[in-house]
């Protein structure tokens, strides 16, 4: 249950060939609306800055969103017009790991949130469930 609180749920899809590729999600949160979650993507058998990265989400009963992606190896981030505002992707080379930060959580940002490298299918689901009040 989410009332008054933000739950993530994180999830891994790997399949056949691409099974050595691995991308290894942070543990479930629980967020009060307002609160910011920053979501990790941690990326083992293969080099981070050979591939970008991309963020997407699905709202209950609606189309995919992208986000945006980030140009990795450079810290450089591009985002949909929608999500500039409170939004931000971020990396840490050394780590092998990319960030999706959200501020100021509201009921509007209820959706699974997915990481994906650029042209594979490995990907993050992330649930993120908001009901309004506090």
């Amino acid at each position: 249950m989410c009332a008054k609180y933000v739950q993530l749920t994180l999830l891994n899809v790997f399949t056949g060939v691409w099974s050595e590729i691995r991308l290894e999600q942070s543990p479930s949160e629980v967020k009060r609306p307002g609160e910011t979650v920053k979501m990790s993507c941690i990326i083992s058998g293969y080099s981070m800055t050979s591939y970008n990265i991309h963020w997407i989400r699905q709202k209950p009963g609606r189309a995919l969103e992208w986000i945006g992606w980030m140009n990795t190896g450079n810290n450089a981030a591009s985002y949909a017009s929608s999500f500039q505002s409170r939004f931000s992707m971020t990396e840490d080379v050394p780590s092998s790991t990319q960030f999706l930060q959200i501020q100021t959580l509201t009921a509007a940002d209820s959706a699974v949130y997915f990481c994906a490298r650029q042209d594979t299918v490995s990907l993050i689901f992330f649930f993120l469930c908001l009901l309004p009040g506090h």
